[in-house]
C-alpha cells in the first residue's frame, strides 16, 4: 500500500555491492527502468560543487568536485510478506549476555544537539519527489510544533537544488511561513554518486530516505548511514529490501550503533504497532491478530501514484528470489502459542464488519512476523501469529477485483507483460492507479480504518491444555494514507528516535517499526496528531 514517486526514466540502476546470487534483488532487464527523480529522488541536475560538509547554504563548496546523474524515486507495495528476515536477533541476545557494550553510547546515536560536525537532525532525501514534498511539509510542522523547546535543525536532499528550493518555497507558501526557504539547508547528492552520500550522512543524525523503488535504489543510502555512523528511516513496502538489508547490515549496524529502521510509514506502522498496542490492552495473553484494513475514498474518488503500482510489479515478478532469501536465512520458525491461526480463503467473507476481504499484498505480514520474532528472542514475550487482509466490499467488486488480479498476474509472468503494466497503470488497474497521482481533493477526502480482531487466554489460564477465552477488537484510524499518514508516521518514528534513545534496544541494528519502537511513546504521538489507537471491544467468553 505504500504510494510514491512520478516516474521519470533513468539509463543506468546505482551501483551497490553484490548480495550472494541466491538473494541478489532482481534487475529487470525488460521494458522500462525503474522511476526516478520526480517520484521520489531528484531531477537531473547540472554538475553541483561537493564542498567539505556538502552543499548546504551554511557551507560553500571548498573541496573535490563531484558530478552526478539520475538518481532514484518511487516505492510501493510489494510482495506479500511472509517469512522472517535473516542475520538474526540471535547474535544480538548473545552480545548482550556477554555484556558488550553499545557503541551508540559514543554518540552515533540518539543526538539531540546539532553539532558542527553533524549540523542536522533530520534530513529528508529524495525531498522534491511526490511524497518526499509531503514528508518536507511534515518536518516543517514538526519544527514549529508547540511540543519543541526549540526550533528542528534539518536539511532537504537531492539532485537538484532549483527542485529543493521550489519544493521549500511551496511548503512555505502552503504553511503560511515566508521563511522556511531560509531555515532549512540543501543538501546535492545521488544515489549513484556513494561520496555524495556519504557526506549527506555524516551532515545528519537521521536521514529519512524517501528515494525508491527501494530494491534499486535503497541500498546505497543504508550503506552510506552505516558507514558514517548515521541512523535512517525509510518508507519501503517491499518485504524483500527489507529482509535483505536485514541480512546484510544488521551486525555492520549493531557494531556502529546506529538504527536503520524500515517500512516506517503507512507500511507498517500501523499494522505492527496496532498488534503492539491490542497484545498491551488485552488483559492476559494475546495469541493471534487477524486485521483488515479498509480505505474510505470521498466524492472524488480514490487514486494512488503508480509507483506503487511498479513496486508490486517487480515484487510479484521476482518472489522467486524473496523464496531463495528466505531459504538461505535458515532461520527456525517462532513457537506456535495457543490453536494455529486459520488462513482464509483467497476472497473471504468478514461477519464481523459485514464486507468481503482479500489478502493484504504489502509487506504488514513480513514486518510483523520479523517484530514478533525480535520480541521473542530478545525480550522473552509471548509472539503473536498474524494475518493481513484488505476489505473490498460487495459482491460487484469482488467481481471486478478478480479480474483485474487476473490481468495482472498473468501478465506480471513475462517481461513484455511487465513491460505493458508499466506503461498503462490506469488501464490494468481500471482506474486506481496513474502517473499523476492523487489530486488535493482527493487526498483531502480519503481515510483509512484497520480493524484488529485478536483472541488470547485470560491471566493464570494455560495455552497448552484450553481453548482461547478472551476475544478484543481494537482500531487505527487515520487520514489519507500514502501522503498524509505515511509522513506523520516516518516524521514521528525519526522523533521518538531523535529523543526516546533509552526506550530503543540496547544496540543498533536492522529493525521493524515495532521492534524499535515497542517500549517508546510513539503511539501517543500518533495518537496526538490524527492517526488514533481505540479499543473497540474486550470480552471473555
Amino acid at each position: 500500500m505504500r504510494r510514491l514517486g512520478r516516474s521519470e526514466r533513468v539509463r543506468d540502476p546505482p551501483p551497490g555491492p553484490e548480495p550472494p546470487a541466491a538473494v541478489r534483488p532482481h534487475q529487470p532487464r525488460e521494458g522500462p527502468r525503474p522511476t526516478g527523480g520526480a517520484s521520489v529522488g531528484e531531477a537531473r541536475g547540472p554538475t553541483r560543487e561537493l564542498g567539505r560538509r556538502g552543499c548546504c547554504p551554511c557551507a560553500p563548496a571548498r573541496g573535490a568536485k563531484g558530478a552526478w546523474r539520475a538518481g532514484g524515486g518511487g516505492d510501493g507495495g510489494g510482495q506479500e510478506g511472509g517469512g522472517y528476515c535473516a542475520g538474526y536477533w540471535g547474535r544480538c541476545l548473545k552480545r548482550r549476555r556477554r555484556g558488550r557494550s553499545s557503541p551508540r553510547a559514543s554518540g552515533a546515536c540518539g543526538l539531540v544537539m546539532a553539532t558542527e560536525q553533524r549540523p542536522f537532525h533530520l534530513v529528508v532525501f529524495g525531498a522534491s519527489g511526490f511524497t518526499g514534498q509531503f514528508v518536507t511539509e511534515e518536518v516543517a510542522r514538526e519544527q514549529v510544533s508547540p511540543e519543541r523547546s526549540s526550533r528542528l535543525p534539518w536539511a532537504v536532499a537531492g539532485r537538484s537544488r532549483e527542485k529543493l528550493q521550489r519544493v521549500l518555497e511551496r511548503a512555505a507558501l502552503k504553511l503560511g511561513r515566508p521563511t522556511l526557504s531560509s531555515e532549512v539547508g540543501i543538501i546535492i547528492c545521488d544515489t549513484t554518486n556513494p561520496a555524495s552520500l556519504d557526506e549527506m550522512a555524516k551532515q545528519a543524525t537521521v536521514v529519512l530516505n524517501c528515494v525508491g523503488p527501494y530494491r534499486f535504489y535503497g541500498e546505497p543510502v543504508v550503506k552510506a548511514c552505516v558507514e558514517n555512523g548515521t541512523s535512517c528511516i525509510d518508507i519501503c513496502g517491499e518485504p524483500q529490501f527489507l529482509e535483505l538489508m536485514h541480512w546484510k547490515y544488521h551486525e555492520k549496524a549493531a557494531e556502529k550503533g546506529v538504527y536503520i529502521i524500515g517500512s516506517s510509514g503507512f507500511d507498517s506502522i500501523p499494522a505492527d504497532l496496532g498488534v503492539i498496542y491490542t497484545r498491551n490492552k488485552m488483559n492476559g495473553t494475546l495469541t493471534a491478530v487477524e486485521s483488515f484494513l479498509t480505505i474510505h475514498s470521498g466524492p472524488e474518488g480514490l487514486c494512488i501514484h503508480d509507483a506503487t503500482w511498479q513496486s508490486a510489479v517487480y515484487g510479484f515478478g521476482d518472489q522467486n528470489n524473496l523464496r531463495k532469501l528466505r531459504n538461505a536465512s535458515n532461520v527456525k520458525p517462532v513457537p506456535l502459542v495457543g490453536p494455529k491461526l486459520k488462513k482464509r480463503w483467497p476472497v473471504s467473507y468478514c461477519r464481523e464488519l459485514s464486507t468481503y476481504s482479500i489478502p493484504f499484498f504489502g509487506s504488514d505480514m513480513s514486518v510483523v512476523r520479523r517484530t514478533q520474532r525480535y520480541l521473542h528472542e530478545i525480550l522473552e514475550e509471548s509472539p503473536v501469529q498474524y494475518a493481513a487482509y484488505v476489505t473490498v466490499g460487495g459482491i460487484s467488486s469482488v467481481i471486478k477485483l478478480m479480474f483485474a488480479g487476473l490481468f495482472f498476474l498473468f501478465f506480471v509472468r513475462f517481461g513484455i507483460g511487465r513491460q505493458l503494466l508499466i506503461k498503462f497503470p490506469w488501464l490494468f488497474s481500471f482506474g486506481y492507479f496513474s502517473k499523476q497521482g492523487p489530486t488535493q481533493k482527493q487526498i483531502d477526502g480519503s481515510s483509512f480504518t484497520m480493524t484488529f480482531f485478536g483472541q488470547g487466554y485470560s491471566q493464570g489460564l494455560s495455552p497448552d491444555e484450553n481453548k482461547p477465552n478472551v476475544r478484543i477488537c481494537t482500531q487505527v484510524k487515520g487520514p489519507e494514507a500514502g501522503y498524509v499518514t505515511t509522513p506523520i508516521a516516518m516524521v514521528q518514528a525519526a522523533v521518538t528516535l531523535l529523543h526516546e534513545s533509552s526506550n530503543l534496544p540496547k544496540a543498533g541494528g536492522v529493525f521493524t517499526p515495532g521492534a524499535a519502537f515497542s517500549r517508546t511513546k510513539l503511539i501517543d504521538r500518533l495518537n496526538q496528531r490524527g492517526i488514533e489507537f481505540s479499543v473497540i471491544s474486550s470480552s471473555e467468553v
